[in-house]
C-alpha cells in the first residue's frame, strides 16, 4: 500500500497540526502522544511550531510506512514502530500481565515466555523456536499445558502487530491411553488409608459407597452440604 506523505497544516488559532490518511480515514494529530512521540509543536513559540511539525509529520510518515496503525496504538502505549517479534512477545507478555489472571497462570506465562526468548534471541520467531521450547517437556500434560499458554501469548502478540504464527501447525500432544484396573484388596487399601490420615480416609469411603467424584463433588463437601435434606 502506498504511503503518502503527511501535511503540516495551521489552523486559525495559529495551531499547527498533521492532517494524514489511513484506511480511508482522515486523522489530525496536534501532538505526537497517538505514535508515543514525544513533539508537541503547539508547546513551542509560534515562530517555532511549523519547524516541530514537520518533525513530527517526519515520524508519523516513519509510523505509516511500519505497517502499525492507530488502532493497533491503542492497545498498548508500549508498541513502537519497526519492532521486532521479541519486542511484540514483550509487550504482548506485559499485557497479560496487566489482567486479572492468578498468579499461578501468570507464573507460567513469563516461565513460558524467557524459555522462548531463549531460543529466539533476535531472529525471526518460527514454529522451529516454538518446536524446541516445547520438545523440552516429555510429559504429554506439560507439554499441553504450555503450548497452550505459547497460543496465549502468540494470539496477543499477533493482535497487536505481529504478522507471523508460529502456531501453525503445532498441534497437542495426545496422552498415551491407560487401563485402570480395579482393586482386589479394598479392605486393606483402606486400612492403610486411615492410618495414614482420617480425613483422608473418610472421603475414600464416600467415594467409593456414593460414586462421588474425588476431583469434584468430594473436594466440595462441607458440613452443610453433607447434613442438607433432599
Amino acid at each position: 500500500m502506498k504511503v503518502i506523505y503527511p501535511k503540516v497544516k495551521s489552523d486559525s488559532e495559529s495551531r499547527i497540526y498533521i492532517e494524514f490518511y489511513e484506511n480511508n480515514k482522515r486523522y489530525r494529530l496536534f501532538n505526537g502522544s497517538k505514535i508515543n512521540s514525544e513533539i508537541h509543536p503547539n508547546s513551542y513559540p509560534v515562530s517555532e511550531r511549523m519547524e516541530m511539525g514537520n518533525l513530527l509529520a517526519s515520524e508519523v510518515y516513519q509510523f505509516l510506512v511500519s505497517g502499525l496503525t492507530l488502532e493497533q496504538l491503542k492497545v498498548s502505549n508500549l508498541i513502537k514502530p519497526n519492532m521486532t517479534d521479541k519486542d511484540y512477545l514483550t509487550v504482548a507478555l506485559n499485557n497479560k500481565l496487566e489482567e486479572n489472571y492468578t498468579k499461578k497462570y501468570k507464573y507460567m506465562l513469563e516461565f513460558i515466555f524467557n524459555k522462548l526468548i531463549l531460543q529466539l534471541k533476535e531472529s525471526p520467531i518460527q514454529s522451529s523456536h516454538i518446536e524446541l521450547t516445547l520438545n523440552t517437556y516429555k510429559s504429554e500434560s506439560s507439554y499441553n499445558t504450555y503450548r497452550l499458554r505459547l497460543c496465549s501469548l502468540i494470539n496477543e502478540a499477533r493482535k497487536i502487530g505481529m504478522t507471523s504464527n508460529p502456531m501453525q501447525g503445532i498441534k497437542s500432544k495426545r496422552a498415551n491411553a491407560q487401563m485402570h484396573k480395579p482393586f482386589d484388596n479394598i479392605n486393606e487399601i483402606l486400612t492403610s488409608i486411615k492410618e495414614y490420615n482420617k480425613q483422608l480416609y473418610l472421603c475414600c469411603l464416600m467415594t467409593y459407597g456414593c460414586l462421588l467424584r474425588p476431583h469434584r463433588e468430594i473436594r466440595e463437601l462441607n458440613l452443610e452440604g453433607l447434613f442438607r435434606r433432599p
